[in-house]
C-alpha cells in the first residue's frame, strides 16, 4: 500500500486541483480499493471540490467542521491528542458519493477544516513538550498521528493521498511523516527550481546542516529519530488556465527545473521511488520521474468547480463564480482526462 502527499512549497502549482483529479481518477480506475484523501490544508479546498465543488462544496465542508466534534482532520488530531490514541476512522470519515453523487463510490474524505490554522500552535505545543524517560516522545508520538492512521488500514484495500499547504507548517509535517511517497506539482517557470531545491532541504536537510538552526529543524527531528520520510515518485508539470482559453503552448518543465530534480537524484537516488527500471542519464530520470498535466485545460478547472470528474463530464456550458457561460467542448474533455491518467498510470495502489 502507498500513501501519496501531493506538496510543494511554492504556492499556486494547483495541490488541491491535482488532489481532486488525480485522487477521483485512480478511484474509478481501481474500483476494487478504498481512496482516502486526508486534507491537511487548512482552506480545504481539495475538500470543496471533492464535496461538489463552488458553493455546495463549501458548504458540505462547513457543515462538517460544524459538528460538536468536527468530521475533520481537526476532530481527528484533537481526539489523537486527548485520548492518546488511534481514533476511530469511521467516527471522522465521510464517503464522498453520499453528499456528491458524482463520485465513485469507493471514494473517502478526511476533510480539510479552517480551524487547523487555529490549532497549529497547540500541536506545535504538544509536539514540543519536555520528553520524560519511559515516556513516549512527544515530537515523535505527534509527527506520527497520521503515520500510525495509514498504518491502521489494511493495505489490500486502501490508497492514501493527502492534500497540503505549501508552507511547512506543523500540518504538513504531519502529512509528510504520513506518507510514503510525494508528488510535487511545479509550473512552468524558474521559480519552481528554486522550490525545488527548498523542497528538499526542508525535508532531508542540508549538508553541512547549518551552524546556528541546523540541529533545530524538521529534518534533524527526523533523522535523529529515524524516520522514514517519503521518496519522491513524481514531479507534475502543471499549466492549466483559468476558466476561458487555450493553454499557452510552452514546456510544463523549464530547463532549470528539470536539472535541479536531476541534480537532487544524482545526488542521492535514495531520496526518490524505487522504479522497475533505474535512470541512468538526465532522460531517463525526466521520464520516470516526470508526469505532465500540459493538456491541463479549461475543462479540467470547470469541471473540479463543478466537484464532476473529468470523466462524468459532457460538452456543454458551464456556469463558474461569475461567469455563466464557459464552455467546455469534446475535445477539451478528451485531452484533459488523457492528462489526467497519463499522471495516474505512474501510479501504484
Amino acid at each position: 500500500m502507498h500513501s501519496y502527499a501531493i506538496w510543494n512549497n511554492k504556492g499556486g502549482t494547483g495541490k488541491s486541483t491535482i488532489t481532486f483529479h488525480v485522487a477521483s481518477r485512480f478511484a474509478e480506475q481501481h474500483p476494487e480499493r478504498k481512496v482516502l484523501v486526508i486534507d491537511l490544508c487548512p482552506q480545504a479546498n481539495s475538500s470543496m471540490l471533492l464535496l461538489g465543488g463552488g458553493i455546495l462544496g463549501e458548504a458540505n465542508v462547513l457543515d462538517l467542521c460544524s459538528n460538536v466534534t468536527p468530521k475533520s482532520v481537526v476532530g481527528y488530531i484533537s481526539n489523537a491528542i486527548l485520548t492518546r490514541s488511534v481514533p476511530k476512522l469511521s467516527d471522522f470519515l465521510v464517503k464522498i458519493s453520499d453528499l456528491n453523487q458524482n463520485m465513485p463510490n469507493n471514494i473517502y474524505l478526511l476533510s480539510g477544516d479552517g480551524n487547523l490554522e487555529l490549532m497549529a500552535p497547540a500541536i506545535n505545543d504538544e509536539a514540543s513538550r519536555t520528553p520524560f524517560p519511559g515516556l513516549a516522545d512527544p515530537w515523535d508520538w505527534v509527527h506520527k498521528i497520521f503515520h500510525r492512521l495509514v498504518s491502521s488500514l489494511d493495505g489490500d484495500e486502501w490508497t492514501v493521498f493527502f492534500d497540503t499547504n505549501p508552507s511547512f507548517a506543523i500540518y504538513t509535517e504531519l502529512a509528510v511523516c504520513a506518507a510514503s511517497r510525494l508528488l510535487v506539482p511545479v509550473n512552468a517557470d524558474d521559480s519552481s527550481r528554486v522550490a525545488v531545491k527548498a523542497l528538499f532541504a526542508l525535508l532531508y536537510g542540508t549538508n553541512p546542516p547549518h551552524q546556528f538552526f541546523g540541529n533545530y529543524t524538521f529534518a534533524a527531528k527526523a533523522a535523529s529519530r529515524g524516520f522514514s520520510l517519503p521518496k519522491v515518485h513524481l514531479a507534475i508539470g502543471n499549466r492549466f488556465t483559468q476558466f476561458k482559453g487555450a493553454a499557452a503552448a510552452f514546456a510544463a518543465f523549464s530547463e532549470a527545473t528539470a536539472d535541479q530534480l536531476y541534480s537532487e537524484f544524482v545526488a542521492d537516488p535514495a531520496r526518490f521511488s524505487v522504479k522497475p527500471n533505474a535512470a541512468t542519464s538526465r532522460q531517463e530520470f525526466l521520464s520516470l520521474y516526470v508526469g505532465e498535466l500540459r493538456d491541463f485545460n479549461t475543462a479540467g478547472v470547470v469541471a473540479a468547480h463543478h466537484g464532476t470528474p473529468l470523466s462524468r463530464m459532457r460538452q456543454d456550458y458551464y456556469p463558474v463564480h461569475s461567469d455563466p457561460d464557459v464552455k467546455v467542448n469534446s475535445n477539451q474533455l478528451r485531452v484533459g482526462l488523457a492528462a489526467v491518467d497519463s499522471v495516474v498510470d505512474m501510479l501504484d495502489p
